[in-house]
C-alpha cells in the first residue's frame, strides 16, 4: 500500500477529516488533500505529526513514506526490480 493510501485509511478509520488532518501538519486543507491523492509528497518533518495523530507508530509509517519515495524514483522504470536487487545487495554489502 502507497503511503498516500495508508494514511488516508487510517484517518478514515479514526474518522478524522482532511482538515484535522491539515492542522495537524500547518497546512491548508487543500494541499492535504494533495498529499491524499498521492499529487505532493509529505515532508519528513510532517511524518511525526501525521503518526502522532493517526496513533500509528513512527518508524513504521517512516519505513512506508520512505519505501514510497523509492518506489517513485523507480517505478517507471522497465528494470525496477533489477534496480531493487542491486540496492539491496548494496545494502547487505554495506552492513556486513
Amino acid at each position: 500500500m502507497r503511503f498516500y493510501e495508508y494514511i488516508r485509511q487510517q484517518r478514515e478509520l479514526l474518522g478524522l477529516s482532511q482538515r484535522d488532518m491539515a492542522e495537524t501538519v500547518s497546512v491548508d486543507v487543500p494541499m492535504y488533500s494533495r498529499y491524499e491523492r498521492g499529487l505532493r509528497q509529505v515532508k519528513e518533518s510532517q511524518i511525526a505529526k501525521i503518526a502522532s495523530k493517526l496513533n500509528l507508530d513512527y518508524s513504521e509509517l517512516r519505513k512506508i513514506w520512505l519505501a514510497d519515495k523509492v518506489f517513485c524514483v523507480i517505478s517507471t522504470e522497465k528494470d525496477a526490480c533489477q534496480i531493487l536487487d542491486i540496492v539491496v545487495e548494496n545494502i547487505n554489502q554495506t552492513i556486513l
